[in-house]
């Protein structure tokens, strides 16, 4: 009679289980006749091969990850932080560089490197708002708004751009398309109120809603989200183009959607990041199209490109500090940078 042998696989568990049970039995107060026997040993010596066969993969694999876990915990002590320190006295200096070299083509190029600066590392920490805060301290340092404007511009989808690169995994491929087909048929809606309307009326309205609406957030209780579909997404994508093209500030109402919704910080940005990439560009095309004949638009030169450094220095502050942050904390910010983006497009 032929015999045939099977292959057992066993978890190491009840590999385990089975061990301590034998090594725990009193093979005294039982009388096990010659027939069992030859029936047990053999599946003991298999437990006990097993067991040797488990610890040894055990030892074999921790031998392989101790030295990658030490490899990667000596590479975030160590060279991270070295990295950062030089990528960050890098920036400062070309910066410096740059601001003396302003100067003395007698330019107040240090303030306004500053002021990009100091908008874009805020504004990267929530991923939006760089057009309010940064032109609420360049209006004030630069004789011509149109100029302001384009800067800002610029600067702004420099960051987006570089915000999108480090967060591309994280972006939401399948809610996003339909944001931006909402963004694409509001922007001409925009930039035709902005060319027939006045520009303190519809700041101050969009800056007294965002101040309310922050403030509301940080103040009320936690509640449900939002259960929408994907025309609630469009419409949402529609007002964001509007202010988009009315007052270069396209991302607040969808990063307010966004969180309506109960996502997480990653999924956020997620779609509000590409959109405002895509809404800047697009806007620039609508204006130049749009714009009566006899409004001439400056030239861009290399004194607007060196304002770049700067934008893209402040956005990698922004994202190390974004990468930190908890949920919560990514959402007091958000609800904090509403409130400082209302008041930037107000006063």
């Amino acid at each position: 009679m032929s015999t045939t042998t099977r292959v057992l696989n066993i978890p190491n568990t009840q590999i385990s289980t089975a061990i301590d049970s034998l090594d725990r039995f009193d093979a005294s107060s039982l009388v096990v006749s010659e027939q069992s026997r030859t029936c047990i040993e053999p599946l003991s010596g298999m437990l006990m091969s097993g067991e040797r066969l488990a610890n040894d993969k055990s030892e074999s694999s921790d031998s392989r990850k101790r030295p990658a876990s030490l490899q990667s915990a000596f590479a975030t002590l160590v060279k991270d932080p070295l990295r950062a320190f030089a990528i960050a006295i890098f920036g400062i200096c070309l910066l410096t560089a740059e601001g003396t070299l302003f100067s003395v083509q007698g330019m107040q190029g240090a303030a306004v490197l500053a002021a990009i600066l100091v908008a874009s590392t805020v504004s990267s920490i929530a991923g939006f708002a760089f057009s309010a805060l940064c032109g609420a301290l360049l209006f004030h340092l630069m004789d011509s708004p149109i100029y302001a404007v384009q800067l800002m511009i610029v600067c702004s989808i420099a960051i987006q751009l570089l915000s999108v690169v480090t967060l591309w995994r994280s972006i939401d491929w399948r809610s996003l398309p339909v944001f931006l087909a909402g963004g694409v048929l509001g922007v001409p809606a925009g930039v035709y109120l902005l060319l027939h309307l006045q520009t303190a009326a519809y700041r101050e309205i969009i800056g007294g809603l965002l101040i309310a609406y922050g403030g509301y957030l940080l103040l009320r209780w936690p509640t449900r989200s939002i259960q929408a579909g994907a025309l609630s997404d469009a419409c949402a994508g529609f007002v964001g183009g509007l202010t988009g093209g009315l007052a270069a500030f396209p991302g607040a109402f969808v990063t307010i959607w966004c969180g309506l919704k109960g996502w997480d910080k990653a999924r956020q940005r997620g779609v509000y990041q590409p959109f405002i990439l895509s809404m800047q560009p697009i806007t620039l095309v609508v204006i130049y199209l749009m714009q009566p004949s006899s409004l001439g638009v400056s030239q861009l030169d290399w004194k607007t490109l060196a304002f770049i450094p700067a934008a893209l220095l402040g956005a990698w502050f922004g994202l190390r500090i974004f990468k930190r942050l908890s949920d919560r904390q990514f959402e007091v910010a958000v609800n904090g940078l509403l409130i400082v983006s209302g008041v930037g497009l107000i006063f």
